[in-house]
């Protein structure tokens, strides 16, 4: 008994080393332990492959998983934004009702900690036109023949300010250049390669546009530019352009014009000569924009007629506002949409007090004589002659857009930051009667990120079972070392060893061969990552997973706390089949062959 407490105290008389011991024996019988017998190496092996394997797949998965989830996120993004402020009778920023443009909120959003940037945006669903192609086919005689088609395609024009962040659209540009909104207003337009694969156009080209207003109108567009993002789900939908031409396609706020109706209203007689009628010319106001329901001015406040009679006497410049009104004609205009300002200047040559009884065709039309230089035209009546002059209004679209997007610098600060901006904006009157409510990326586009947070439990399982599996391997390898070593262990209990501490021997020598695999596991495993990464080897079909190759995202602390849990749960869960040392008597031990 002295001898045993004098040899045990040889290996423990360091106290300030708790495991000398211990790691001095493991380290002296690791080699022993790699290249062993011919049953214990195979198996000890498969524990280093399977750790390795189990890294590897773990790895692997974190880089794909978030390297997905943040290309996804940042593509979905890019086409809108973060936060989305829009009317609260809206339940979609492609269709929602126009908020006034100057919004008191708009600068105490720019000054959140977090907000990168506030912008007003717009959208216009439209049709564009393809090019004519020639399509040849056989007719049942035998005979070629070929005919012309075109087709068109539905996508959404997003209205954006020059100052709009063109960071995203500069990164995926493939060709031609970002659009230029000077001062007036731009038919420029962004669109995806897609789009114009689809459209067999490219940059430079004039493609026709579809849209629908109070009766469907044709305008045209110019490809200034040609972007891809490999989310080919969006890339399809969007294209970019003036925020202004939006405005006006949409019909927002009023426009106002006065224009000469074609025909004169003939009322009464002249007293001293009833046998001539008296005509008068008929100003008609063309009024757009607002929610249909309009009121006129025309000098002596806000009325429901729409059309007034002139015979001017002289040089005159009549003037129309135009608003809109919710039942009420003569309701404040703060109750309504801005007005607009419409004039038309009227000169009158020759005899002023003569008749307006102007010079009308066959089919009772005025006849009127253009001046192409000047815009101008001219009718005639007898002893006088009137020109005129139209000034149509500025338009009030410019003070309406469809909402504000508001980018966060940091992904994590979203959700904080969706809910201040939400209690300053959402359902509080604004001063232009509007109340509006604030949406994240996650409500409007609720079924990707539903999707991607699936990922998460997927990630979960993944690792789950890849470290159930090198558990398992490594505890079997870890039982056969035991047992292959039971001589040992008796000597080792011989000569004062406890249970615990000759477990902690066999730990050790686990967690160097954990080490080992988890080695193997990394080279390989960061490997195929980079690889993926620089090279993309690994392509994907847009249409089923919105991007064009694998996407790998090399987060340091996934790496680091993967390496580092798994040897952790690894040697804990090995805590429980070393506990059949405690079970091994070192008389039978020792005897054992």
């Amino acid at each position: 008994m002295l001898f045993r407490q004098k040899s045990f105290a040889y290996f423990s008389r360091k106290p300030v080393t708790l495991l000398a011991f211990e790691y001095f024996i493991s380290r002296r019988t690791l080699k022993s332990v790699v290249q062993g017998k011919k049953v214990s190496r195979p198996i000890v092996r498969i524990s280093i492959y399977s750790i390795a394997l189990a890294v590897i797949v773990n790895l692997i998965t974190l880089a794909v998983v978030t390297g997905f989830q943040q290309e996804v996120r940042q593509k979905v993004k890019g086409f809108g934004a973060h936060i989305f402020i829009m009317t609260a009778s809206d339940y979609s920023i492609f269709e929602s009702d126009p908020i006034r443009k100057e919004q008191a909120f708009v600068e105490e959003i720019a000054g959140l900690e977090g907000v990168s940037s506030i912008h007003a945006v717009g959208y216009k669903p439209v049709l564009f036109q393809s090019k004519k192609e020639e399509i040849a086919y056989k007719l049942p005689n035998g005979k070629d023949t070929s005919e012309i088609q075109q087709n068109v395609f539905a996508t959404v024009i997003k209205g954006v300010e020059d100052s709009y962040d063109w960071t995203f659209f500069k990164k995926h540009l493939v060709d031609g250049k970002i659009p230029k909104f000077g001062d007036s207003i731009s038919n420029q337009a962004l669109i995806s390669k897609k789009l114009a694969d689809d459209l067999h156009f490219e940059t430079g080209d004039t493609v026709g546009a579809f849209f629908v207003r109070n009766m469907p109108i044709k305008q045209n567009f110019i490809i200034s530019g040609i972007y891809e993002t490999g989310l080919e789900e969006f890339d399809k939908k969007f294209v970019l352009g003036d925020l202004r031409y939006v405005q006006v396609l949409n019909d927002w706020g009023i426009h106002a014009l006065i224009e000469v109706k074609d025909s004169l209203l003939v009322d009464y007689p002249y007293k001293d000569f009833p046998e001539i009628p008296r005509s008068r010319i008929v100003l008609q106001a063309n009024v757009t924009g607002g929610n249909g329901y309009h009121r006129y001015d025309w000098g002596r406040g806000f009325n429901k007629y729409s059309q007034i009679p002139i015979c001017p006497t002289n040089d005159t410049t009549i003037r129309l506002i135009a608003s809109d009104h919710l039942g009420d004609y003569f309701a404040p205009i703060e109750t309504s949409a801005l007005p607009d300002t419409a004039y038309i200047k009227i000169t009158v040559e020759g005899e002023p007090f003569a008749p307006c009884n102007c010079a009308t065709d066959e089919t009772g039309e005025i006849i009127r004589e253009y001046d192409p230089s000047t815009g101008k035209f001219s009718v005639t009546a007898p002893y006088k002659r009137l020109t005129f002059e139209i000034i149509p209004g500025k338009r009030s679209s410019e003070h309406y857009v469809g909402g504000f997007e508001v980018n966060v610098d940091n992904w994590d600060q979203l959700d904080a930051l969706h809910k201040e901006i939400d209690e300053q904006v959402s359902f509080i009157p604004s001063p232009y009667n509007e109340q509006l409510k604030v949406t994240s990326i996650r409500e409007n586009e609720n079924d990707i990120f539903v999707w991607l947070g699936f990922l998460d439990i997927n990630v979960v399982i993944i690792l789950v079972l890849m470290i159930i599996i090198g558990i398992i391997n490594m505890g079997s390898a870890l039982l056969v070392l035991i047992l292959i070593r039971s001589n040992f262990i008796g000597i080792l209990k011989s000569i004062g060893a406890t249970n615990w501490k000759i477990q902690k021997i066999f730990l050790i020598q686990a967690s160097f061969l954990i080490g080992r695999g988890m080695l193997i596991g990394n080279v390989i495993g960061l490997g195929i990552c980079f690889a993926q990464k620089w090279y993309g080897i690994i392509p994907l079909d847009p249409k089923v997973y919105y991007l064009n190759q694998v996407p790998i995202e090399l987060n340091f602390w996934h790496w680091l706390f993967l390496n580092i849990g798994t040897l952790l749960v690894c040697v804990i869960a090995l805590t429980i089949p070393s506990r059949v040392i405690s079970r091994i008597s070192p008389v039978k031990a020792i005897k054992f062959n």
